[in-house]
C-alpha cells in the first residue's frame, strides 16, 4: 500500500492539524470523482502535505441516478488512476482484485462498468486514502496574508469548526443540478416528490410508479434512463402491463440523438483539443459549445434502443403506447392545477404554442458549475471573466489578484476555457496529474500533450518538410501546430 500522504504530526482534538502548523501543500476541497483522482495520484508523493474535504458522511456519487442496469457512458479504464499511472494500487482492476471479482469481469467481457459498481469502487478508494476527510463542510476560504496561505475553515457534522491553511487549493465541489425557470416556483415542500430533478429521482421513483402520467424534460442520458426506468417499472400487479404512469417525454433540442461516440470523434476528449480549444476567442469557444451538445448531451445508442424496444413490446396487438416523445419543445411556462400540474409549452421550429397537464415533473435539464458560498470571502481576489467564470489557465489555475501568491485551482469548472471534456472522465486523471505537477512543481507523471490522430486546427507551415512522415498520433504537426498556447 502506498504511504500515508498526510504526515501523524500534532493534531487538534478534531483530528485536524492545528492553526499554528506549517500549512499544507494541496488541500482539496469536495470529495467527487475529480478530486479523488487527485488525492490517489498524490498518494504516492512521498513528503507530500494534502488533505481532502467533503461535507457528506461518505463519498456518493449521483445517488438518485444509481439505476440498476446503467452503465458508465466512458470504458473502465477512465478510472481514477489508469490514464495515468496504470500501476497505481487506486486502479479499477486493483478495486476488482480487492473483492475476488477478476474472473466475474472477465467472463462479463464489460469494458462499460455498471454505474453502482463505479460508486462501490470510488468509495472504496475514499474510505482507504489517508487524506480523504468527511463530514468536513468547507464553510470559508480565505487568504491569509500574514501566514501567505489559505485559510480553510471547515465544520463537523456535530457544528465543531476547525481550520487549516494551505499553500494550494483545487476547487473539486462538483455542478449543481438545473432546473428551468419555470419550474422553479414549484420546487417547493408542497410539490416535493411531484416536480423535482433527475437527481432526486430515486428517491421518489417509487411514487412516480403510481402517477397517473409523468413529464421528463431533458434529451440526455438522465432523461432517457428516467423515461426507460419508468416503462419498466410500471405498477403492474397484476401482470397485465398497463399499469404505471404514462410518460411524456419533452426536450429542446431538435431530436432525441445519440451521443457522439466514434473513435475519431471521441477525440475531442483528449489534450489536443483541449489545447486547441483554449487557443480560440472567446465567441467561438462559447459557439462551439452549444453546438457539440451531442458530444457530452446525447444519449446511448443501447438506451435509445432499449426505450425503442419497450415501447415495441407495449403495443403488441394494437395496445396504445404509454409514451409519447417530443423533440423540439421548451417550456415556457408552469403552474400547479389541481392535484398536478399545467406546463405551457411551445414548439420551437412551429412556434406552436400548446399546453400540457400532467400529474408529475422531473427535470433531467443538466447541471452547471456555480460559485460556492464559502468563496466569499476570497471573491474579490479572483479575476473573474465578465459573465462571473473562473478564468482558467493551461494547467487549470484560477488567475487571481498578483497578491495572493498561492495557487487556486479546479476540476470540473472551466467548460468555457477547456471544452467539453470537462465533465468527462476520460480528462479526469489527466487533469489531476496535470494540476499535481503544477502544485509540486516538477514533473511526477507524464501528461502527454499529443495523443489525438486528428489535427485541430491549421498545421504549422514550418511542420510542412516533414508532413505525412511522422508515426506518432497527429502525425505530422507536433505540439504547436494548433498555433494555441502549450
Amino acid at each position: 500500500m502506498t504511504p500515508p500522504s498526510t504526515s501523524p504530526d500534532e493534531r487538534s482534538p478534531h483530528g485536524l492539524p492545528a492553526d499554528d502548523q506549517a500549512p499544507y501543500d494541496l488541500v482539496g476541497v469536495g470529495i467527487g470523482p475529480f478530486n479523488l483522482s487527485l488525492a490517489a495520484l498524490c498518494s504516492g508523493v512521498p513528503d507530500l502535505r494534502v488533505l481532502f474535504l467533503d461535507a457528506r458522511s461518505r463519498f456518493s456519487w449521483h445517488p438518485g441516478l444509481l439505476l440498476e442496469g446503467t452503465v458508465l457512458q466512458v470504458p473502465f479504464l477512465a478510472d481514477l488512476v489508469t490514464m495515468v499511472d496504470p500501476t497505481s494500487p487506486w486502479s479499477y482492476l486493483n478495486y476488482l482484485r480487492h473483492h475476488d471479482r477478476m474472473f466475474p469481469f472477465f467472463f462479463s467481457e464489460r469494458f462499460h462498468i455498471p454505474r453502482r459498481e463505479y460508486d462501490h469502487y470510488c468509495r472504496w478508494a475514499a474510505e482507504r486514502l489517508p487524506s480523504c476527510r468527511f463530514d468536513a463542510e468547507v464553510t470559508s476560504l480565505e487568504w491569509d496574508e500574514t501566514a501567505r496561505a489559505f485559510a480553510v475553515t471547515h465544520r463537523s457534522a456535530d457544528g465543531t469548526l476547525s481550520r487549516v491553511r494551505a499553500r494550494q487549493v483545487v476547487l473539486g465541489v462538483g455542478t449543481a443540478p438545473v432546473v428551468p425557470g419555470p419550474l422553479r416556483p414549484l420546487l417547493t415542500e408542497t410539490h416535493a416528490g411531484r416536480v423535482l430533478h433527475s437527481a432526486d429521482y430515486l428517491a421518489h421513483r417509487a411514487g412516480l410508479a403510481t402517477a397517473r402520467d409523468v413529464t421528463v424534460i431533458g434529451a440526455g442520458q438522465s432523461g432517457a434512463e428516467v423515461v426507460l426506468d419508468l416503462l419498466r417499472h410500471r405498477d403492474d400487479a397484476d401482470g397485465s402491463g398497463e399499469g404505471g404512469p404514462y410518460v411524456r417525454w419533452l426536450a429542446r433540442t431538435p431530436a432525441f440523438a445519440p451521443m457522439e461516440y466514434s473513435k475519431i470523434g471521441l477525440e475531442h476528449f483528449t489534450p489536443d483539443y483541449v489545447r486547441y480549444f483554449r487557443g480560440l476567442g472567446e465567441a467561438e469557444r462559447e459557439r462551439l459549445v452549444r453546438e457539440q451538445w451531442q458530444l457530452y448531451k446525447g444519449v446511448s445508442q443501447e438506451t435509445l434502443g432499449d426505450i425503442h424496444d419497450e415501447l415495441y413490446e407495449r403495443t403488441v396487438g394494437g395496445a396504445a403506447s404509454p409514451a409519447a416523445l417530443h423533440p423540439g419543445v421548451e417550456v415556457v411556462a408552469a403552474s400547479a392545477e389541481g392535484d398536478g400540474y399545467l406546463l405551457t409549452c411551445r414548439h420551437r421550429q412551429q412556434g406552436t404554442v400548446f399546453e400540457v397537464r400532467t400529474s408529475a415533473v422531473v427535470a433531467a435539464t443538466g447541471y452547471t458549475a456555480s460559485r460556492p458560498a464559502f468563496l466569499e470571502p476570497l471573491a474579490d481576489l479572483v479575476d473573474w471573466d465578465d459573465r462571473g467564470r473562473y478564468q482558467v489557465d493551461g494547467e487549470y489555475r484560477v488567475a487571481l489578484d498578483p497578491r495572493v501568491s498561492g495557487s487556486l485551482y479546479v476540476q470540473n469548472a472551466e467548460t468555457h476555457t477547456h471544452g467539453v471534456g470537462a465533465p468527462d472522465l476520460t480528462l479526469g486523471a489527466w487533469r489531476a496529474a496535470t494540476i499535481l505537477n503544477a502544485a509540486v512543481g516538477r514533473t511526477v507523471f507524464d501528461v502527454p500533450s499529443q495523443v489525438a490522430w486528428t489535427t485541430f486546427g491549421a498545421p504549422d507551415a514550418r511542420d510542412g518538410e516533414r508532413a505525412w512522415s511522422a508515426g506518432s498520433p497527429g502525425g505530422v504537426l507536433g505540439s504547436t501546430a494548433t498555433g494555441s498556447p502549450r
